[in-house]
């Protein structure tokens, strides 16, 4: 004797299929949101205007510090867009771009990171307990990448920045060059210059 089958209600259909989406949503979620192996995890500790501490694991080493750097170098050559890396706009209103003057400074010591003590180092006088402050400020930084307008800078290890918010390495630069393509006023060339505004 034969029996058939039921056919299965189609609230318990419904209730499959929402099921099954629910996971194929978590491991598309899962797959977007993968970190990036290609360079160290970092986190932005404080931003000042055009000047950012990011904070990096204590183990970091040179080598995946200069992976890092180079990252910001491909966007300073390319889209100029940091916000996937983190970063708010540095001149958010000026017409010729969003990140036209960017100083990145990569500490191992979260400390260093914080809003204060980058305040602090930034607006410091001259006594001899803020030139202390200043100087292990400075012996903290474990590289940086500088952009302008018409230039690109790469470093390792300890620097200080000018009263301009220029900074000067003490082991020279990993990079310094010329860039050819200055971003164009927004407006002159908007047809072939895509504008970001996700940040």
């Amino acid at each position: 004797m034969t029996s058939s089958r039921k056919p299965l209600d189609p609230v318990v259909k419904i209730g499959l299929g929402v099921l099954i989406g629910a996971f194929c949503l978590i491991a598309l979620g899962m797959f977007l949101s993968r970190p990036d192996r290609s360079i160290p995890p970092f986190s932005v500790g404080s931003q000042t205007g055009t000047i950012v501490a990011l904070h990096l694991p204590p183990w970091t080493g040179d080598q995946e510090m200069a992976r890092l750097i180079e990252r910001f170098r491909r966007i300073g050559h390319g889209t100029r867009d940091f916000a996937p890396m983190k970063i708010q706009p540095t001149t958010p209103f000026d017409s010729r771009g969003r990140y036209r003057r960017l100083v990145v400074l990569m500490f191992t010591d979260h400390t260093w990171t914080e809003h204060q003590m980058l305040r602090r180092y930034l607006e410091s006088a001259s006594n001899p307990e803020e030139r202390r402050f200043r100087a292990d400020f400075e012996s903290s930084i474990r590289g940086g990448y500088w952009l302008t307008d018409r230039e690109a800078k790469g470093w390792l290890g300890p620097a200080t920045l000018h009263e301009s918010g220029d900074p000067l390495p003490r082991n020279g630069w990993l990079f310094a060059e010329k860039l050819k393509n200055v971003t164009p006023i927004i407006g002159e060339e908007d047809a072939k210059t895509p504008v970001h505004t996700s940040y």
